[in-house]
């Protein structure tokens, strides 16, 4: 392969150095059951095997013209070609952009449009709808899949310029608060810090260099899959185990089968497990030395612990953080079932603040403000949001980084969190915004005024929850039909409302704006006194989904 990196700092190089050094090493596996569903013959590669993939995936892309200042969409579900085409991208200073197929069309055209993606590579169980779908977008970009790639015809140009740890590796997009979801844009260095951060936090989280297999179910279009597990195994020349998706029935023979040391969970994941029948044998069958992930249910964490031997770390960060504000409960006392994600690392500093922005006493809660100390306060977040400045510097205001978080801090300096400040409701392990769900509903034209707010489930953490006020003589029940049937046709399936219900009106203040918090009492009331129609069992990944 032409060499093209002259700094050695890419994800690329990364990989590179790992596969010279240790080619034999195992790099990437997928268990039985993910290569069934994925209708895989091959399920393991080691480095120097990998290495070979992305070679011959980096002379196709560079033929084409690929290159700096290139974004290309790739929706390869959680496949281990997904990381070859990443990899082979990276080389070439191209920008990944993991696309969620999960979402609905006028999602993924927001997305194509937004961040101008030139190229999408499509496994064939999607290629369609997403060609469907660029092709009402502006740029229209070419839809093809990995096989159809060496005959496109079309070619770019790369921008000029070295690549180097500054250069943009990924846009990934979150749930905003103000309406559409906001790309943030990842460098180089936003990958590698993650990787070295993970590789040398220790205490529970301690990696045994060449030896560890790291499991994870998590998506690649989310932060913790696409960087955190996989740099995290690059930095520590370890293999990646990676899942389709979470499989309850079946979670612990991949885990046992693929001899997984270390696995990454959200928190959903320990109410599942635990609801299966207990064995004599949930200490000693497995390998697993730590778990490591974030919104374990506090009543699940001892439980959790004690019945399969395994210590669950809690952490925090956001897609914005990175490894720049890394929190990380993996030294004792870790305080368990309380909530809690560990103390401030060396270099992070922090405040808590009210909603006036003024730090609040100690041992009160507030809203967490990051950023690192020294020159750099910025080093290692994400590099912006792309095409918003505004947003960028709002979310910057005063040279500290507003999470939105709410938290305390407790005698020891440990972090506990309390909860979103932001209209985000968190349903296994996705953001989702209020106001993308509440844009969608008021289009109804019975509706006169609707507020969406997070309910509490016993499995999912929290649901998504609707109150309407129904113009006069209208059906309810009708209503709701429609505003349902809606949300799934616009919006991905997890985020249409699972509860809706009624009022005479959404509390406002006295400026207008919707009492947030008041309005979260009163769907939680009304879901536990049976006043909301339930469509929880109709939230159910669609059939276009199916991945072979």
């Amino acid at each position: 392969m032409t060499q093209l990196v002259t700094d050695r700092g890419t994800i690329y190089d990364r990989f590179q150095a790992v596969a010279d050094d240790h080619p034999s090493r195992p790099f990437l596996h997928v268990p039985e059951q993910t290569a069934a569903v994925y209708e895989l013959e091959r399920v393991d590669f080691t480095y120097s095997q990998a290495l070979r993939e992305v070679q011959s995936l980096h002379a196709t892309y560079q033929a084409l013209g690929c290159g700096k200042g290139m974004r290309v969409g790739v929706a390869l579900h959680n496949r281990p070609e997904f990381f070859f085409h990443l990899l082979a991208l990276n080389a070439l200073g191209c920008s990944v952009v993991p696309l969620n197929t999960a979402m609905m069309d006028p999602e993924l055209k927001y997305l194509l449009e937004h961040s101008e993606t030139a190229l999408v590579v499509a496994h064939a169980s999607v290629a369609e709808q997403l060609s469907g779908v660029a092709d009402v977008t502006g740029q229209q970009p070419p839809v093809v899949t990995p096989a159809e790639l060496p005959g496109l015809t079309q070619r770019w140009t790369a921008a000029a310029g070295a690549l180097d740890e500054d250069s943009e590796a990924a846009l990934i997009y979150t749930s905003g608060t103000t309406g559409k979801p906001k790309g943030c844009v990842l460098s180089n260095s936003y990958f590698r810090e993650i990787g070295r951060f993970y590789a040398g936090i220790g205490g529970y989280c301690s990696f045994r260099p060449g030896e560890d297999r790291l499991i994870t179910p998590l998506p690649v279009s989310h932060m913790n899959a696409l960087a955190t597990s996989f740099m995290g195994v690059m930095e520590t020349a370890s293999c990646l185990i990676q899942l389709d998706r979470f499989h309850p029935r079946s979670w612990w023979d991949s885990v046992a089968e693929s001899g997984a040391t270390v696995m990454h969970y959200l928190g959903v994941m320990p109410a599942m497990l635990l609801n299966a029948p207990e064995k004599d044998d949930d200490r000693s069958f497995h390998q697993v030395r730590f778990a490591f992930g974030a919104g374990c249910d506090p009543r699940h964490h001892a439980r959790f612990e004690e019945r399969f031997g395994i210590p669950l770390t809690e952490a925090w960060a956001m897609s914005e953080t990175g490894a720049g504000a890394w929190i990380t409960a993996s030294h004792d006392p870790r305080h368990v079932g309380t909530r809690c994600f560990g103390k401030a690392p060396e270099g992070l500093e922090y405040r808590l603040v009210d909603e006036q922005g003024n730090d609040v006493p100690s041992g009160e809660t507030g809203e967490l403000l990051v950023r690192r100390s020294g020159e750099k306060p910025r080093q290692f977040f994400f590099s912006g949001y792309l095409k918003d400045p505004a947003a960028t510097e709002e979310a910057w205001a005063d040279g500290w980084f507003h999470t939105g978080d709410e938290v305390r801090v407790g005698p020891d300096g440990s972090f506990y969190f309390v909860d979103r400040r932001k209209n985000i409701i968190r349903r296994s392990g996705e953001n989702i915004a209020a106001i993308e769900v509440e844009s969608v509903i008021v289009r109804h034209p019975a509706v006169l005024n609707c507020v969406v707010c997070p309910v509490p489930d016993e499995i999912r953490g929290e649901e998504v929850a609707a109150l309407l006020v129904a113009a006069p003589g209208h059906e309810q029940d009708t209503i709701a039909e429609a505003v349902f049937e809606a949300c799934l046709n616009d919006l991905a399936y997890y985020k249409a409302p699972g509860f809706i219900g009624f009022v005479d009106a959404i509390p406002l203040t006295a400026s207008e704006k919707v009492q947030r918090g008041e309005a979260k009492k009163l769907a939680a009331e009304a879901v536990s006194a049976g006043r909301c129609l339930d469509f929880t069992a109709r939230k159910r990944r669609p059939a276009k989904e199916a991945l072979k």
